[in-house]
């Protein structure tokens, strides 16, 4: 048995783990390994470059792995526990706990730790570092009752400190030592837009200041004082200045380090000893220690190949970087600083639109060597690919950077090289996207999830998709949003026309801008158009041949031919008489009940002729449809919030109840979910629903776009502190865009995730009105909420709509075939032997 210990699960220490345990079951010799992870930390690796998300959300978000999923692998995870020592005769390791583990192989993944400058009086109460998720809950335990915080370093990780300091609602200060911000990644002119756009978010940028001392202050808890500047009073420090290697453990047992620090390795990332690794951080090849993630990734997937003898090379990698700090576009290129012999450089500048562009070129003008983008990063994806692949440039370089021209030449994903990286993260290259859809990938999406591309800092999604939809076009695929064969328009489109020319059936649509007869894919889409826009009755002559079984039936279908009964349980909410009365209901017609995690009462068991006489008792009871057969608004969920619960700060179930009355019956792409929380701890599970609202002591945070399922998807914090009518108008638009745009059977997750721009872009639409359209969004909504009508009602009223629900044509009989068994106290339908069994009796009998 061999015995691999890894110390430190980090980003880089987790991805060498998944590197070596697909290495292990590719070698098929699992049961030859012994893996022990040892993490410092009390939570598992955890993705460190969104850090300031973490104020938002919660470790959940941020966790790349589980303890489960460690051991689900076979891994000893142990966390909470610091390596203290390492024996290299014996071969063994040792905790602060007292514990030992020998290894045949080990691996430091210690990665780094904030360098703080020693500046007097940096070691008070309120001075912290930016690393970790106990950093972060240090500053945000300080940040009560503060007003300013400082943030001492404008590099990148300063920036996303400063930007998390400004949510905790500090007046935020960055106090930089170099004449710029970014100093590494931006140039002299980028540096000062950047500056300039950062001071626009209400962050005040100090450069070119030196910290010489922080003492206690007077109108804050601490006075900074400068050289050659006036003081700064603040109460509360965050040191973010650097980083240096946490290269202790390998000096301490003898491996080579270098006198400035860091872990010496060799191309095959190992140590002086060749049965240590050091990857990530902590290690230095070729004098260069890599501050960023993906060369560490490079260095683990080295090293996780090296052990089983797979031949692979760290040569490197690509320092480019692709930023949003504080919602401002940075990118930053190879040689952006030019200082390659002989090369030249290229400049364009807009003061009007806020954005900067710089490419650095070789000598003969064929090569590019680097570049600088700050305000507009749309221009990243194609200079990185000439970057990276070494594709000559067009004659006229500049045309790259220019604003659109025609003498700007397209880069598509056919130029590129099979060895482009298309990821930096994952080191995905094209070669890899393609073998991807050779196996049968037929999506962006479906890519991402083969080979991981997109799943990093996600800056490579739209290059990503432009690749995969190439690929598929060779292949004879045709990529094109068409509805289907008969509809040449994408749903959106079709959502356009049914709008501006007052279309209002299926059969006007298709004889005005289709062709054929309709198949099973446009018939309900438009159905749910249609019904989205006009909110007609689904069973109206003209429409009800465009629904599908379960719209059809106002029903959902089980397995065994039955179907199911949904009456509205608003927010929860229900009273005694009503609990009865479901309970009689349930009783008179034999029907199994189970309570849904929607928190509403579902009724199975019922046949096609019996679903009018169950809703009618329902209807006379005063239920409504709850609608869990249509793609639509479905629950509204909440916790008991301030009426019952002591730490609940809003009437969570009031506003549940009342999101629910407003958009009940509404129809959509997919179906919706809501949920609301009475307070920060989130008893109502809100973060994982399409419209999530959590109460605050000043109102609601609006979370959108989550959703669990086969893709679970953290909702994304779209508004904080909101009064009522604020959320109320955010939602109504959110959900009218979405019911627009939205591609057939798209969740609002998806939706988001394929959104030009994602977040900011639909912030951009529905708070400022991007695209002037809110009035229109709010006038359609109104329409659907004042044409509400509950289907079922509707239904029962109407003698010609009431002979749809037979189970057979000519006659009033039930249907025999149906057979159920009692389990628990309740019937389940019968499986096979049990029916041909129950059968079998009768027939005897």
């Amino acid at each position: 048995m061999n015995r691999l210990v890894v110390v430190g699960n980090g980003m880089v220490g987790h991805h060498f783990v998944i590197q070596f345990m697909q290495n292990l079951k590719a070698q098929k010799n699992a049961a030859d390994w012994q893996v022990t992870v040892i993490g410092e930390e009390h939570y598992p690796a955890y993705d460190r470059v969104h850090l300031s998300e973490y104020f938002d959300n919660d470790a959940d978000h941020l966790a790349l792995t589980s303890a489960e999923e460690y051991d689900q692998l076979g891994i000893h995870f142990i966390m909470g526990d610091a390596v203290t020592g390492i024996n290299r005769k014996t071969q063994q390791v040792t905790t602060a706990s007292g514990q030992s583990f020998n290894y045949d192989k080990l691996v430091l993944g210690t990665g780094s730790y904030p360098f703080v400058p020693p500046v007097p009086g940096h070691e008070q109460e309120h001075c912290f570092v930016y690393r970790t998720l106990d950093d972060l809950d240090a500053i945000r335990n300080s940040a009560q009752g503060a007003k300013t915080g400082v943030v001492i370093g404008g590099g990148l990780l300063g920036l996303e400190a400063a930007n998390a300091l400004k949510q905790l609602g500090l007046e935020a200060h960055v106090i930089e030592f170099a004449p710029r911000l970014m100093p590494v990644q931006v140039d002299e002119d980028g540096g000062e837009l950047l500056k300039r756009l950062i001071e626009e978010t209400d962050v005040q940028v100090h450069t070119g200041y030196a910290t010489t001392l922080i003492e206690a202050g007077e109108s804050s808890r601490y006075r900074m004082t400068f050289k050659d500047h006036d003081p700064l009073e603040t109460d509360m420090v965050v040191f973010s200045a650097g980083i240096r290697p946490r290269d202790q453990l390998a000096r301490e047992c003898g491996l080579d380090v270098h006198e400035r620090g860091g872990v010496i390795i060799n191309d095959q990332c190992q140590t002086s000893d060749e049965n240590i690794y050091a990857i990530g951080e902590v290690a230095l090849w070729q004098n260069k220690i890599y501050g960023l993630v993906a060369p560490g990734y490079r260095m683990a997937e080295t090293a996780a190949s090296d052990i089983f003898s797979i031949e692979a090379n760290f040569t490197g990698a690509d320092m480019s970087t692709k930023l949003k700090l504080l919602g401002i576009d940075v990118g930053s290129i190879g040689d952006a600083h030019a200082q390659t012999e002989g090369a030249e450089i290229y400049q364009y500048y807009d003061g009007t639109k806020k954005t900067y562009r710089k490419m650095v070129v070789s000598a003969d003008g064929k090569k590019l060597l680097g570049a600088v983008l700050v305000g507009d990063n749309s221009y990243y994806d194609t200079l990185l690919q000439y970057s990276l692949n070494a594709i000559e440039l067009p004659a006229e370089p500049q045309s790259l950077i220019l604003p659109s021209t025609d003498s700007a030449p397209a880069l598509g994903a056919d130029m590129l090289p099979d060895t482009a990286t298309i990821c930096s993260c994952l080191n995905v290259t094209k070669g890899d996207v393609i073998a991807a859809v050779d196996n049968g990938c037929c999506t962006a999406a479906d890519v991402s999830d083969c080979t991981g591309a997109g799943s990093g800092c996600g800056g490579c999604a739209q290059l990503l998709k432009d690749t995969v939809n190439a690929e598929l076009a060779k292949r004879g695929v045709e990529v094109n949003n068409h509805l289907c064969e008969h509809f040449s328009y994408s749903r959106e489109e079709l959502t356009h026309i049914i709008l501006t020319k007052q279309i209002k059936t299926y059969a006007q649509l298709l004889a005005e801008h289709g062709q054929g007869l309709g198949c099973e894919i446009c018939k309900p889409t438009v159905g749910g158009i249609l019904a989205a826009t006009w909110n007609e009755h689904v069973l109206n002559e003209e429409h009800v041949s465009l629904q599908d079984t379960n719209d059809t039936f106002l029903a959902n279908m089980q397995k065994d031919g039955t179907y199911s009964v949904v009456p509205r349980i608003a927010g929860g909410e229900i009273t005694p008489d009503a609990l009865i009365k479901i309970g009689e209901v349930a009783k008179e017609f034999k029907l199994y009940t189970k309570i849904t995690g929607g928190q509403r009462i579902d009724l199975f068991g019922a046949q096609l002729h019996q679903l009018p006489l169950i809703w009618q008792q329902l209807v006379d009871a005063g239920f409504e449809t709850g609608q869990a057969y249509g793609k639509s608004v479905r629950t509204v969920k909440s916790c008991v919030g301030s009426t019952w619960c002591r730490y609940g700060v809003q009437d969570s179930v009031g506003m549940a109840i009342h999101i629910e009355d407003r958009y009940k019956g509404i129809r959509a792409p997919h179906k919706v979910k809501f949920a609301v929380s009475g307070c920060t701890r989130e008893c109502a599970e809100a973060q994982s629903k399409d419209f999530g609202v959590i109460a605050t002591e000043n109102g609601w945070n609006l979370y959108v776009c989550g959703n669990g399922g086969m893709k679970p998807r953290h909702a994304d914090l779209f508004a904080t502190d909101l009064d009522d009518d604020t959320l109320i108008k955010y939602i109504d638009r959110i959900f009218m865009f979405y019911i627009r745009t939205g591609e057939r059977l798209q969740r609002t997750a998806r939706w988001l995730e394929n959104l030009e721009g994602g977040l900011d872009y639909l912030k951009s639409v529905v708070i400022d009105d991007h695209l002037g359209i809110n009035a229109d969004l709010e006038v359609q909504m109104e329409r659907l909420l004042n044409t509400f009508q509950c289907e079922w009602a509707t239904t029962l009223r109407d003698e010609e709509k009431l002979k749809r629900f037979r189970t057979f044509v000519n006659a009033a009989d039930s249907d025999d075939n149906i057979v159920f068994v009692q389990e628990r106290g309740q019937i389940r339908p019968a499986r096979t032997d049990e029916k041909e069994q129950l059968i079998a009796v009768s027939n005897a009998g």
